[in-house]
């Protein structure tokens, strides 16, 4: 029977989707001609809704910008208003900080590794995966109350000292990862199953990536070393020895070789704060909730996600409230400009593989 003109929908609802979006498929047999991505499924409109709350009110929303990673937004927003509002951080609040984003980091990469050996039918990989990250997901609920939204990074500093011992236990999650990570080479990364459907698929130029903005492992992977961390050191990261890893393929396979390493590079780090915490205050003293207000001026901050750089624009108009915040993640270019386009010629079983591999967070898209 000759192949027939179709249109599905892959997702929301769908195990290979990486959060609550769609896209819409235009399919001639099982080759795709047409990639449309709508989002939108879930919670949305963030931005305007931080600029109608106070400036204290407004750090508890930030975090849900990226379900999987929220830590980032909340260090942005954090520092975003340090800027305007002229207010110094404690080193000790900075250390963990940096604890944070790089446990956040590794929680993230462990849910990208279930979800992208799941997109191949490797699915007990996904089961460890998702079981060792809740070893992460025990010390956030430990320091901050919260598995997911930890709402703990607050301008000025931290909200809570670190519990007795508890750099212990993070040091013991660490052993246990390393341990674990050189399973997973065995059983993923090096899989020849993965290899043959990830190798010289959803290839991205490296010239096509520094010309439309990508980010993160996408830009690493074609052989281009940049990260903010590097570039524009932030917090105390230029006290920290790491490296950056790069690929030089382009395709799903780099991304995946890129991600793995950044792993061992977050293990590097976090062992580097545990050695280093300081002594000291956690929260620098500020105003009155409702006395706090900003400036009028605005300011450009920027953080390394796990997806790649993330920023906050922030303008403030002399009062308690935020007149204006614009987030910056790397979600759109990578959604829309990017996945249709590697979309495009590609087979339907590819589409999880492929969108699996460029990290994206819809409700970052939909703020």
């Amino acid at each position: 029977m000759a192949n027939k003109h179709i249109t599905i929908f892959h997702g929301p609802q769908h195990p290979g989707i990486t959060g609550n979006m769609s896209i819409e498929l235009d399919l001639l047999g099982e080759t795709i001609q047409k990639a449309t991505t709508h989002v939108g499924y879930l919670h949305r409109g963030f931005e305007k809704l931080v600029e109608r709350r106070t400036v204290i009110q407004a750090f508890t929303i930030v975090c849900r910008i990226c379900v999987p990673e929220p830590d980032p937004n909340e260090v942005n927003f954090a520092m975003a208003v340090e800027a305007l509002a002229g207010i110094e951080v404690s080193s000790r609040a900075q250390y963990i900080r940096v604890m944070m984003l790089e446990l956040s980091r590794l929680a993230a990469q462990m849910l990208w590794m279930a979800g992208q050996s799941g997109s191949i039918g490797l699915y007990a990989v996904g089961q460890w995966a998702i079981a060792d990250r809740d070893l992460i997901l025990d010390l956030f609920e430990e320091l901050t109350g919260g598995r997911v939204y930890h709402m703990y990074v607050y301008p000025g500093g931290v909200r809570r000292d670190l519990p007795e011992g508890f750099l212990a236990r993070v040091e013991k999650v660490l052993v246990h990862l390393k341990k674990r990570l050189k399973l997973y080479d065995d059983i993923f990364i090096y899989n020849a199953s993965f290899r043959q459907r990830a190798v010289g698929v959803g290839v991205v130029d490296a010239d096509e990536a520094v010309r439309n903005g990508y980010v993160g492992q996408v830009l690493r992977a074609c052989g281009i070393k940049a990260d903010v961390r590097k570039d524009a050191p932030y917090l105390v990261y230029d006290e920290l020895a790491f490296d950056i890893p790069v690929e030089h393929t382009g395709d799903v396979y780099a991304r995946a070789l890129v991600r793995r390493a950044e792993m061992d590079q977050s293990i590097r780090i976090l062992e580097q704060v545990i050695d280093k915490m300081p002594e000291g205050e956690i929260m620098a003293k500020l105003p009155a909730h409702r006395k706090f207000k900003l400036p009028k001026d605005d300011t450009w901050v920027k953080v390394e996600s796990a997806r790649g750089e993330f920023a906050y624009y922030m303008a403030g108009d002399g009062s308690e409230k935020i007149r204006r915040m614009q987030v910056r993640g790397p979600s759109l270019v990578h959604a829309f400009t990017l996945l249709e386009d590697l979309l495009v010629g590609a087979e339907l079983s590819d589409v999880a593989l492929i969108m699996n591999s460029l990290g994206i967070c819809p409700p970052e898209i939909e703020r």
